[in-house]
């Protein structure tokens, strides 16, 4: 007779993502080669661009433990996976399309250095504006949550884009859109995630 066997508890990412994702930025020294923030080089193409900003969780307290993953086209709306089969549009190999980041201890604030990326035509020929996929995981989460962030000086091009058009209120849109500034000569997004609550960030089940 087989022994009886009871369910585990429910895990989540626990208050250790650093250290088990992203070991360098907890100081520990373990990979060879580091998953890092910063996806381009000097011979990348494009226009550079930082991506930064916080998570809250739903009573609006800064989050200080998040592992954040990006995943983008290049600056001509080609992503670097054998999958996308757009024409006319070629692989950047100085640039990688991929990222993490990890909130900082002090701050909150996680970056990414990278480029703005081009246009894309997604399956069946659909619309999709530049964007960036977002995949977030922190403690009190039992699977990540994936969204998407778009830029605020592209407003012409969101407003034909496939999945923000699958979003029924315009308020809801909005927790998608980074805010464009400048700093000390930089070109800065400001995309703020927020778990939970008011204005709680869209995000995708996929």
């Amino acid at each position: 007779m087989k022994p009886l066997m009871r369910e585990t508890a429910s895990q989540t990412a626990g208050p250790y993502v650093h250290i088990g994702l992203a070991p360098q930025q907890a100081g520990f020294d373990i990979f060879e080669n580091n998953f890092g923030s910063v996806l381009t080089n000097a011979k990348t193409h494009g226009e550079r661009i930082r991506i930064e900003g916080r998570v809250f969780d739903g009573i609006g307290t800064v989050l200080k433990d998040v592992l954040i993953e990006i995943w983008q086209a290049n600056a001509e709306g080609k992503y670097s996976h054998p999958a996308d089969q757009q024409p006319g549009k070629s692989v950047d190999e100085n640039f990688r399309g991929w990222g993490r980041s990890c909130t900082d201890f002090e701050t909150g604030v996680y970056t990414f250095d990278t480029v703005k990326p081009g246009v894309v035509t997604g399956r069946n020929g659909r619309f999709m504006a530049p964007h960036i996929n977002v995949w977030v995981v922190a403690r009190g989460i039992n699977v990540g949550l994936n969204t998407r962030l778009y830029f605020s000086d592209e407003a012409q091009a969101n407003q034909k884009d496939a999945v923000l058009n699958i979003i029924e209120w315009e308020e809801r849109r909005a927790t998608l859109v980074a805010q464009r500034t400048e700093k000390g000569g930089t070109i800065v997004y400001r995309f703020d995630i927020r778990l939970q609550g008011e204005a709680e960030t869209v995000f995708f089940d996929i």
